[in-house]
């Protein structure tokens, strides 16, 4: 069943309701037609199963048939502190990071960061909500997840507290790994990650992470691309504290 989130419109379970904005997707993407079901989600942590019962060209409408809890949330919520990457890249981990189960998104302009300043950034805002909102969609999240506003990295290692963890490519050899790491502590309710830019983190912004309580870890014996180290430290977190299987 293909799932659509309408967090503007009222969604009464017994009552009708205005399909209108997804007329186009439903009608000429999807190929729907009058009688088949769709589920529409409040982003409020609940699912409407609903009949679709007009579809014309401009004009969509359902007949909301009950209300569920939503589900496709996992037990930890993950923040993902990403300094922010080229378009493409960036987008990528959005998209996936979506699927993954990242719950929160912080670009972060630290001073390796090559695309900036915050308002080049923010001018894609509108871009990566439609992107997170159709990876929601597609994958069968409850929840869309949160794209907040850029941070510099002075900002966003002092924001967070509890778990919070640096995968870094010069970590000594004491450090531990990421895996290790999260066999060492209580299953969280959230937790947050960090990742560095293209380039690497610069020492002395390590050092301040590390002062204000991040966790220094290493992802293997590997230098890994900052879009690969995200995708793989959030899969492993996400697995580690009870998501994924």
């Amino acid at each position: 069943m293909h799932h659509f989130f309408l967090t503007h419109t009222p969604i009464t379970p017994g009552q009708p309701i205005d399909l209108t904005s997804l007329a186009h997707q439903l009608r000429s993407v999807l190929r729907l037609s009058p009688g088949e079901s769709i589920l529409l989600l409040d982003n409020a942590g609940f699912a409407y199963p609903t009949e679709i019962s007009r579809l014309d060209k401009n004009v969509a409408q359902g007949n909301v048939l009950s209300r569920e809890a939503a589900g496709g949330e996992p037990p930890v919520a993950l923040s993902l502190y990403l300094c922010a990457l080229k378009a493409d890249k960036f987008e990528w981990v959005l998209q996936k990071g979506v699927e993954m189960g990242v719950s929160r998104f912080v670009p972060v302009i630290s001073s390796r960061t090559i695309v900036r300043p915050a308002e080049k950034i923010t001018r894609k805002y509108e871009r990566w909500q439609a992107i997170i909102q159709e990876a929601a969609e597609q994958c069968g999240r409850g929840r869309l997840p949160v794209l907040d506003d850029p941070l510099d990295w002075n900002a966003a290692v002092a924001e967070p507290s509890g778990l919070r963890l640096l995968p870094w490519e010069a970590a000594d050899a004491t450090s531990l790994t990421l895996g290790v790491a999260l066999t060492r502590t209580d299953s969280p309710a959230a937790c947050s990650l960090i990742i560095g830019p293209e380039g690497g983190i610069d020492p002395a912004e390590a050092a301040q992470a590390i002062s204000a309580g991040w966790l220094a870890v290493t992802l293997g014996p590997r230098i890994l691309r900052a879009e690969t180290a995200a995708l793989t430290a959030a899969g492993l977190i996400l697995h580690r504290l009870g998501d994924l299987g």
